[in-house]
């Protein structure tokens, strides 16, 4: 310490001891990281980022092709898609599995990507809107409907309209309008087209099962 004449006073042994081990315990977590190439050189395991995730390989089947990836595992089959393969027809609508733009068919049944991780579609058949239609071109019947009936203004939340609409009509849920209305209730249009879409998957029903 300074003793107000210019002289410092000898530090004591305890306050050295102190500032020792002060000075040792914040230098520890530094010491300790080792760095890949450190890592190789001494065999030792190369530090982990604090926060990060090793990913894992999956293999999605969507809409027939087989796309091999290294996701991390909290990714989500909407993300999965739009992201790392690009399908961008699946729309990120709440996020929260409330609004239904995301849906998707999987194994024939309407699922809401947003609330399904990609590792788990792994081994089972996905389907997006991109993959509805023929290799000619021909529309889906869900497709040519929602065009005839003008079952959409923004057209936001329509492929998962149409992807909810096939699923309903294959769950045996669409026979009455009402049946409509309370089965696809879960697909939110904020521009309220209601009316045609319930028109649109009433006109497609009898396409697809006749």
């Amino acid at each position: 310490m300074n003793d107000g004449t210019g002289s410092r006073e000898p530090t004591s042994p305890g306050r050295r001891r102190f500032l020792i081990s002060t000075a040792l315990s914040g230098a520890a977590p530094m010491m300790g990281r080792i760095g890949p190439a450190e890592a190789a050189e001494t065999g030792a395991p190369p530090a982990v980022t604090p926060g990060a995730m090793p990913t894992m390989a999956i293999s999605l089947t969507v809409n027939g092709r087989t796309h091999r990836l290294d996701l991390d595992p909290r990714k989500t089959l909407l993300d999965g898609l739009r992201e790392e393969i690009g399908l961008t027809g699946v729309k990120k609508g709440c996020d929260h599995g409330q609004c239904g733009a995301c849906t998707v068919l999987i194994d024939g049944r309407r699922e809401l990507s947003c609330l399904t991780l990609a590792a788990a579609a792994e081994g089972r058949e996905v389907v997006t809107v991109e993959g509805l239609a023929a290799a000619d071109g021909t529309l889906h019947p869900m497709q040519q409907a929602f065009i005839d009936h003008d079952a959409l203004q923004c057209g936001y939340c329509t492929p998962g309209q149409i992807l909810s609409a096939i699923g309903c009509v294959q769950e045996g849920h669409a026979e009455t309008a009402d049946d409509i209305r309370e089965y696809m209730s879960g697909n939110i249009c904020r521009c309220a087209a209601y009316p045609n879409i319930v028109a649109a998957v009433a006109d497609a029903r009898a396409r697809m099962e006749g």
